[in-house]
């Protein structure tokens, strides 16, 4: 069972610095083939996995209140940013006056919405049997492309393309995840996403847009009966790569384990650190392949930047009006100044002691520096001996 949560965990944290890294490579797609190709092969997965993922943890949407609870974790988030986002963009555009649309979502913001559509929808088709719902709905995102006004205005052409993906979530059980887990096919996997890499490349004049799912066929290709057998393929596309991503996760618990718990702030936040890089000059130093591996490293180093504690404590009564990781932080700093406290009496009473050679306690002041230094890592965040 417990694997089952390291298991999410490792998924959601490898996701979110895929949509991190799939944001920095953006501006870099039309300079190199070998990035816009890396660049389609993450958008084939990233967002439907998130989205399978996502609806796999909304089965308590039948219980009282759940509304309300999602309209407080999604909806109120969505408007903050959708203003902050405003601000940030008229400042950084130069525009001559803020233009918040509320309807309209800014970027990245449009999960935030869809995701508040989805559990929404949840109460009109779970009542279906899986295949039924899933398959109404994968008709429903092939047709709805002919409709020109479903756009990016309340995020309804995303929310229509990827429902199927979060309903597929939402359906899959434990004894799906368990046979995931018996599943000996990572060899398999790694194949498929080789083999589609291969594909983009060789076929590199695909329409990445098919894949972002924002647009009606008429904004694409054109209106015509093929664009709803392009979609379909891409779906199937995507249904492979996610199912292949999902073989590959590791089970087992690592350093960035815990931070998988904490994307939202992530994906909220990256967006301000992506703009001002693509505005910036620093962009202008990435010419060549061996050099694009520093946007690897620096989308790594945001996405854990943005996930560890400090981070949420900071940002975490705008997004969910608690302070709970203050007070946790101010717990465990209180806990280490004790710490430190306690041993420097220690020390200074040793000293006072007249101890006929200093050279005598140096394997024990030795021995409590080490303990200075590493203790204070291993002070839990909450304990009774730490509570004041």
């Amino acid at each position: 069972m417990k694997q089952r949560y390291f298991y999410f965990d490792n998924a959601k944290f490898i996701l979110i610095f895929f949509v991190v890294f799939g944001h920095m490579i953006r501006s870099f797609i039309e300079d190199s083939e070998m990035i816009f190709t890396i660049y389609k092969v993450i958008y084939s997965f990233h967002m439907p996995a998130f989205i399978l993922v996502s609806g796999f943890f909304a089965k308590g949407f039948y219980q009282k209140g759940y509304i309300v609870k999602i309209t407080k974790k999604l909806i109120v988030p969505y408007l903050i940013f959708q203003l902050i986002y405003s601000i940030y963009y008229y400042y950084l555009n130069g525009q001559t006056k803020i233009e918040w649309d509320l309807l309209n979502p800014h970027w990245s913001l449009w999960f935030l919405m869809s995701l508040f559509w989805w559990n929404l929808m949840l109460l009109l088709v779970s009542k279906y049997k899986a295949f039924t719902s899933i398959i109404i709905s994968m008709i429903i995102g092939l047709l709805v492309g002919y409709v020109d006004y479903v756009t990016n205005y309340l995020s309804l052409s995303r929310t229509f393309v990827f429902f199927p993906f979060f309903l597929l979530g939402y359906y899959l059980t434990k004894d799906h995840i368990r046979f995931l887990f018996k599943t000996r096919c990572r060899l398999v996997a790694l194949a498929i996403f080789i083999i589609v890499f291969a594909g983009f490349y060789c076929f590199p004049n695909n329409n990445y847009e098919w894949l972002l799912g924002s647009k009606p066929y008429g904004d694409i290709s054109g209106a015509s009966v093929t664009a709803m057998f392009t979609r379909l393929g891409f779906y199937f596309l995507s249904f492979l790569m996610l199912f292949s991503f999902m073989l590959l996760v590791p089970l087992k618990q690592y350093f960035f384990t815990q931070l998988g718990k904490n994307t939202l702030y992530v994906y909220l936040l990256h967006g301000f650190f992506i703009k001002t890089f693509r505005k910036s000059e620093i962009q202008n130093y990435f010419h060549d392949p061996e050099q694009f591996l520093l946007l690897v490293v620096m989308s790594l180093l945001l996405t854990l930047v943005l996930s560890n504690r400090i981070a949420i404590s900071v940002i975490q009564p705008l997004i969910e009006f608690k302070c709970s990781q203050v007070i946790l932080l101010k717990v465990r700093g209180m806990a280490i100044l004790k710490f430190y406290f306690n041993n420097f009496k220690i020390l200074f009473f040793l000293f006072l002691l007249n101890i006929p050679s200093h050279f005598e306690t140096l394997p024990f002041i030795a021995l409590l520096t080490y303990r200075f230094i590493r203790c204070p890592f291993k002070i839990p965040l909450i304990s009774k001996d730490n509570r004041f």
